[in-house]
């Protein structure tokens, strides 16, 4: 009996040491900053740790890569867009949408509070900025048919990611992908006001703001349902301890312990996802549908095609 415990044990002890040996690599959407607060708690807490994992979190050169090196197979996994993903697929990427980091929209179509600009209506006839050409230019579109006016009544102004400076320049009267818990921060660092106009108020679906994805054909369905696990137990302690979670957060890097980052924290923290393998059927089909009516993509796309759930059997 004890020699089979001890064949037991030492079994149990070369798994767990194999386990802890799997690596997933994640290429982030940007550089470190609040949005990617659960992925950085899951590590310093020893979440993927506690999961069998040793995860490889990268920041890309370029904010286009991240899908392409999953799409490529040079990387495991990538934060991106959900909006982006439906136009991914249609430029012939293998990728699919495995969980969600950011659970509500965080683009916003921000003017200045004491501009001209007082109502959607008012950008008729003025300039409009968009740092990412194609999703945004969409959004925006919509926005503005829902608000009576005609697409071509504006003039689209690519400024790169230059958004807060062009606005409050005057170069444009209005941008489209600021960010809200980013851009009306600086703003009001910078003595000025933002004010927002909400996308899923104004004609556009609601949608996953950020996403996980990953390779469908090359895919650890098994390394994934443990990140999704990991970084689920860190969005909770998150919920429950923001300020301790803050801390730990931006104890990672100096660049990071700013009042812009601290106040995009507390904008942000709120919105994580705490179900991010949590599929959510109807709202893919509802955008895809909505990316359909709008010309974007030539095609539907079946929700299977564009989520799945990494937890079902």
């Amino acid at each position: 009996m004890l020699k089979a415990l001890l064949s037991l044990a030492l079994a149990l002890s070369m798994a767990g040491s194999a386990q802890a040996q799997d690596r997933l690599s994640l290429i982030l959407d940007w550089f470190v900053n609040p949005d990617h607060g659960p992925i950085i708690i899951a590590k310093e807490r020893g979440f993927f740790k506690q999961m069998g994992l040793e995860v490889e979190i990268v920041a890309p050169a370029n904010p286009t890569d991240p899908p392409k090196m999953v799409a490529a197979g040079r990387a495991d996994l990538a934060v991106s867009y959900q909006p982006q993903l439906h136009l991914n697929l249609h430029q012939g990427m293998e990728l699919i949408r495995v969980g969600t980091l950011v659970s509500t929209p965080l683009t916003c179509l921000v003017t200045l509070a004491d501009g001209p600009v007082k109502r959607i209506a008012d950008l008729a006839g003025r300039k409009v900025g968009f740092a990412v050409a194609g999703v945004q230019e969409v959004l925006l579109e919509a926005m503005l048919r829902h608000n009576g006016v005609a697409p071509d009544a504006v003039e689209k102004v690519n400024i790169g990611f230059s958004i807060s400076p062009a606005l409050m320049s005057g170069q444009v009267a209005g941008v489209i992908g600021a960010f809200r818990n980013f851009e009306l921060n600086q703003l009001a660092i910078e003595g000025r006001t933002g004010r927002c106009f909400y996308p899923e108020s104004e004609g556009v679906p609601a949608y996953d703001e950020l996403i996980y994805v990953a390779n469908p054909r090359t895919m650890n369905k098994d390394r994934l349902r443990r990140f999704m696990a990991a970084t689920e137990l860190a969005a909770q302690f998150i919920l429950n301890n923001p300020a301790e979670s803050w801390t730990i957060f931006a104890g990672t890097s100096s660049e990071l312990r700013n009042e812009l980052n601290e106040r995009a924290w507390r904008d942000t923290y709120p919105r994580f996802a705490t179900r991010p393998a949590a599929m959510d059927h109807g709202r893919y089909a509802a955008f895809d549908a909505f990316l359909l009516k709008m010309g974007a993509v030539p095609g539907a796309t079946p929700v299977s095609k564009l989520t799945m759930d990494v937890t079902a059997p």
